[in-house]
This record gives structure tokens, C-alpha cells and sequence, in this order.
């Protein structure tokens, strides 16, 4: 456990302020979960679920859990009155929820559409209906911090590496993907529209794995790496530079913004940053020692979007069966988030006394282990709903 985030846990765990979780049943709010209940925050937890009944909400939560590692003792601890059934697609739950949410202390939003699709559901979700929970939210006496989750990428094309934190977007049709437009969008209403709202931003960067449980708990993305070392071609240099953290490292981010007493800033990345930011090369000599191969280093060839249709007959063979237009489609997309080349800024989060994140390449052996016997195709799915 971060030494820092055990100080915090422990000091907080003895006051009765009440955390609400959105996402909880997905890849990082549940993370989030995972790590407050181990850090004893159980009876302070409330979770938002998109469910029928507080509890098949619950039981989302927990079947959720099991993947990040939590027990069935701390599964099992939590109960069905901590759950307030709602969804951002539909949020007439708001008004007859507010009793409870007068009770909130603190929120930790989580919850979006994280999807590279085109997705109807991710501007209902992301923006209209994020505002309708965060402005009724703004209008709750006991908040002292709505911590939101966006995304380092919406900060869009053409901006030079170190990024550093900016409310100064593109617009939307710069943007590489509806996902990042709405993440953008959301935050510049909640900050300009909602002047009572205790809003801090953070802004992960490419969260892939986990420390430990390497993608039990979601193969999101790394399936990329695979597939990019599988057909040993891509549109990015090997010596380029990309910005990966663990999930639970963000999640232990994210619960330090939400509970340290005072804060320097209102928008922070949650970033590997300019020490732990692993080259491709880095992470081809890790993968292939994960895997008991030889890199693929001298066999790679560096090519450009407009090449990658041709890479198309070698699909089956390098990378098994599956859909080669939805392959296609998800080699354009990622190349244009890969050849930015972006390394995220986070010194802000470090001087708040966060641990640094550690090297993609440190657990990249777990990602590779829980990933075996699982096709590549097959965990494309976390990013394609």
C-alpha cells in the first residue's frame, strides 16, 4: 500500500463523512472501490448504480470487486442501503434521490461511456447527464469536493510534450474521438455554469492494467500493445515516448484528491509523467521477456496510416480471427493517439505529496500473464462497446 495514501486512509477513516462512488461497476471506479474498502472506508461508502433494485445494484458492485481483487469478507461487508439506484442517461432518480444526497460529503464521478466507438450514449451520458448529477449536486449543503474523472487526452492535437494542465480546449471537431470531445465539454460546463460546485478535475492519462492483477480487472487497451507487436508494424517509432499508468495507482490518486484537506490546484494529471513515460522500445524488450521471445525490434517497420490497409492480409495469422474492418478502424484510431507522442505533466500531483507512478514496463509482465488464453480480438471489447 502507498505509504502516503495509508497516512491519509487512516487519518480519515475515524471521521463520518460519507463518499459517493459513480462507476463503481466499471474499470476505474471500481478500482476506486477496491482500494477505500481496503483502506476501511466501508460504511462511508455510497455507490451509484445503474440497476432495477438497490439490490441488483449491489450485486453489480461486488461481482464488479471480485475482479479487483476484493475478498468475499469485503464484498460481503458492504449492503444494499449504500446503494442509490440512477443512471446519467435517465436521471429523473435525482429528485427523489436528493434526501440522500444531502447526507454526500465528498464524490468521486467515475462513471462515463469509455468508449473509442461511436457510441449514441456518450454525449447523454458524459455531458448532459454528468451536468444534471453535478448541479444538483452543486445545490448540496454538506459537499466539500466533487472530484471529476475527464480524460489527459481531450486536451486534443498539436500541443507540444511536456503537456501541462490547461482549461483551453480545441473544439469539438478537433478532437480524435467523440469520447474525448464530451470529456472536454463537460468539464468547461461544470466549471463555467457551476461557480458553487467543489469541482476538482483529474485527468488520467492512458490507463492500462493493473500493479498486481494485471487485466483481470479490464484487458482496455493493452490488447494494442498486443496487436502492435503481433503484425510487428505500427505508425509510431520505437523510441517514442507514450504515457501509461495502472489502474490502481490512479485510483490511489484519485481517493488522495478527493481526501487531503487542501488542495493547490482545481485540475491535475494523474500521469506516468516525464521519469516513468516508457518508450515502445521499452515496453517491446519487457513484452517479449514477459512472453520468453525475442523482441521484435529488428523485424519492426514504422509506417503511416495511409499503410496500415495493407497490414490487412496478415490479420488472421498474426492476430487471429475477427472482424478486420472493426480491426481496422481500431489501428486509425489508436495510431493517431500513439503518434502525438504526448508525455503528461504531473508535477502538481507530485507536490501534492503523491507517490510517483511506477514504469508501464514494472508490471507489464502481469497484463501479459492474465492475458493468456485470451484473444486479442476478443479484448478489443472493453473499448468497442
Amino acid at each position: 500500500m502507498n505509504m502516503q495514501i495509508d497516512a491519509i486512509a487512516k487519518t480519515r477513516a475515524a471521521i463520518s463523512e460519507r463518499l459517493l462512488i459513480t462507476g463503481a461497476t466499471g474499470f476505474l471506479g471500481g478500482s476506486v472501490a477496491a482500494q477505500l474498502i481496503a483502506y476501511g472506508y466501508v460504511s462511508q461508502l455510497c455507490f451509484l448504480v445503474r440497476a432495477s433494485s438497490p439490490e441488483q445494484g449491489l450485486e453489480r458492485v461486488r461481482t464488479n470487486l471480485s475482479l479487483h481483487g476484493v475478498g468475499e469478507v469485503g464484498r460481503m461487508s458492504l449492503n444494499a442501503n449504500q446503494v442509490i439506484c440512477g443512471d446519467l442517461l435517465d436521471t429523473s432518480w435525482l429528485e427523489p434521490e436528493s434526501a440522500r444526497l444531502m447526507t454526500i460529503d465528498r464524490v468521486l464521478n467515475c462513471a462515463a461511456v469509455a468508449s473509442f466507438s461511436k457510441n449514441p450514449n456518450i454525449w447523454p451520458v458524459n455531458v448532459e447527464g454528468t451536468f444534471a448529477f453535478a448541479k444538483a449536486m452543486s445545490r448540496m449543503p454538506r459537499l466539500k469536493r466533487f472530484v471529476h474523472v475527464g480524460t489527459a487526452m481531450s486536451c486534443g492535437p498539436d500541443r507540444d510534450s511536456l503537456v501541462s494542465e490547461s482549461w483551453r480546449f480545441p473544439q469539438a471537431e478537433a478532437q480524435l474521438v467523440p469520447y474525448t470531445a464530451s470529456k472536454a465539454e463537460i468539464e468547461r460546463r461544470m466549471r463555467q455554469e457551476l461557480p458553487d460546485l467543489p469541482l476538482v478535475v483529474a485527468r488520467p492519462s492512458i490507463v492500462v492494467g493493473h500493479r498486481t492483477l494485471g487485466c483481470q480487472p479490464s484487458g482496455s487497451i493493452f490488447w494494442m500493445f498486443r496487436m502492435g507487436l503481433a503484425l510487428e508494424s505500427f505508425t509510431c517509432d520505437l523510441e517514442e515516448k507514450i504515457d501509461v499508468i495502472p489502474v490502481d495507482y490512479c485510483a490511489d490518486a484519485l481517493i488522495n484528491l478527493a481526501l487531503k484537506r487542501h488542495l493547490r490546484h482545481d485540475l491535475y494529471h494523474i500521469s506516468a509523467g516525464r521519469d516513468a513515460a516508457c518508450t515502445f522500445s521499452d515496453i517491446d524488450q519487457a513484452y517479449a521477456a514477459a512472453c520468453t521471445t525475442q523482441p521484435v525490434s529488428e523485424r519492426y517497420q514504422k509506417v503511416g496510416v495511409e499503410d496500415l490497409p495493407a497490414l490487412a492480409a496478415d490479420f488472421e495469422s498474426r492476430i487471429g480471427p475477427g472482424n478486420p474492418r472493426l480491426i481496422m478502424r481500431a489501428l486509425r484510431l489508436y495510431s493517431g493517439f500513439a503518434n502525438l507522442n504526448y508525455v503528461f505533466d504531473n508535477s502538481r500531483l507530485l507536490d501534492e505529496g503523491i507517490s510517483p507512478p511506477p514504469r508501464f514496463t514494472d508490471y507489464l509482465e502481469a497484463c501479459v500473464r492474465t492475458s493468456r488464453g485470451v484473444a486479442i480480438t476478443q479484448q478489443m471489447q472493453w473499448d468497442f462497446k
